[in-house]
């Protein structure tokens, strides 16, 4: 009896969806990560920059996006090659005290973005009537006892499906008919007013496109993941679209809110304002629409960002904790989230607290406090007894020396405008 022959496009046709299936397990730190950043605040932000000054600082959204990748790269290599998340990484290596720095720096920067995901979800539910006192309790309980409930793989599946609500701003960006010359000369060709509004918001652009919270939460994610170095290909990939959609989820929200603010001369106080770039394509239904987007984006980064903080407080004191833990295996864990949902909610919850400007200038002090992370990082990064065979090169780390300087530029530059 003959051998069964093999057909030649079979090993192809089963190479190909073993690789799927390998990047579909692999898909989830990148992608959440990156798609969180287009948070209220984030949403907030690229609007104000729109309104304010139309399409002209769009290069700043471009910088940020290709300093998302890079770091973003980094983070998900280090965790997949140490096992080890951000926090714990700089203790182990650097030492308490300025493991202890990071940690502050973190959870300073977390709880203020946290607070500014309840302002969107405040904000958000206000434009359909709904008081914050009623809407920001309840979407902390629920948030909470997802995690608290949930499964790793179905609390990863819910956050994923609520990431959907960002098309609708992509979709805004070709109804409102924007002036796409003037959005690729804005995207490619620096300017910048010298004034302290203008180097605010680029500031804060910077700080919500690459967060603090974003980098020490895809690094313990991949962690939390158990990735693999033989993971790492498919890892690149992840990053690489989860940053890019940031990028062009920012790019619709920057050149709608220019077509359509800019042009009218209206200036971002409310909510409301903000949903009005989306009447061309919603017509009455704009601040409906917008409401719905707003609350989406928070829910999704509100879960996120204390996540990010529950997975360092744990890696700084030595205590295991996971997704899929429960509360009695890891109280710390889940302790810590519980802790900056309730201080974030709370916060949010003081009469007459103003929303946008909360959402804005969260992302400003994201950047101030970015700076010291991103050298703990360039330098683990550099640490052949941190990465081993996997140390980054000279081409990296020379992205990620522009980025430190650029990120530093922009803080003293604002230091500067503010005393002066």
């Amino acid at each position: 009896m003959t051998a069964p022959t093999t057909s030649p496009r079979r090993t192809p046709r089963v190479t190909r969806r073993f690789r799927l299936g390998l990047l579909l397990a692999v898909v989830g730190p990148g992608l959440l990560a990156g798609l969180s950043d287009d948070d209220p605040a984030g949403i907030t932000t690229y609007s104000v920059l729109g309104a304010e000054y139309g399409y002209q600082l769009l290069w700043v959204l471009l910088a940020s996006t290709v300093a998302l990748i890079i770091f973003h790269t980094l983070g998900a290599r280090m965790g997949v090659v140490t096992g080890q998340g951000l926090i714990g990484l700089v203790r182990d290596r650097y030492g308490v005290r300025l493991g202890s720095l990071a940690l502050v720096l973190l959870l300073v920067a977390n709880v203020g973005t946290a607070a500014a995901e309840f302002a969107g979800v405040a904000a958000g539910f206000e434009l359909f009537g709904v008081s914050r006192y009623v809407s920001v309790p309840v979407a902390a309980m629920v948030l909470t006892v997802l995690v608290l409930k949930g499964t790793f793989s179905s609390v990863e599946h819910v956050l994923m499906a609520l990431s959907a609500v960002f098309v609708t701003y992509i979709a805004a960006g070709f109804v409102v008919g924007p002036d796409w010359g003037a959005a690729a000369r804005g995207l490619v060709v620096p300017s910048l007013p010298i004034d302290r509004g203008a180097v605010l918001v680029v500031t804060a652009t910077v700080g919500t496109t690459l967060a603090p919270w974003g980098l020490s939460f895809i690094q313990s994610y991949a962690v939390d993941k158990r990735l693999t170095p033989a993971d790492l290909r498919y890892e690149r990939f992840d990053v690489l679209i989860g940053s890019l959609l940031t990028g062009v989820i920012g790019f619709f929200v920057v050149v709608t809110s220019a077509a359509t603010l800019h042009a009218r001369g209206v200036t971002i106080e409310t909510a409301a304002d903000a949903a009005s770039a989306l009447e061309p394509l919603a017509g009455q239904f704009a601040s409906h629409l917008f409401g719905a987007g707003l609350v989406g984006a928070a829910l999704l980064a509100a879960a996120v960002l204390p996540l990010s903080t529950a997975y360092s407080v744990c890696e700084f004191t030595g205590h295991e904790g996971a997704v899929d833990d429960g509360f009695r295996r890891a109280p710390m864990f889940y302790g810590s989230f519980v802790a900056v949902v309730a201080v974030a909610a709370g916060t949010v919850l003081v009469p007459g607290l103003p929303l946008i400007p909360v959402l804005v200038l969260s992302q400003v002090l994201n950047t101030v406090l970015l700076l010291p992370l991103l050298v703990f990082m360039y330098r683990l990064g550099r640490d052949p007894t941190v990465m081993g065979e996997f140390t980054t090169n000279r081409r990296q780390a020379g992205g990620h020396l522009v980025t430190i300087a650029l990120t530093a530029v922009c803080v003293m530059a604002l230091l500067w405008l503010t005393v002066t």
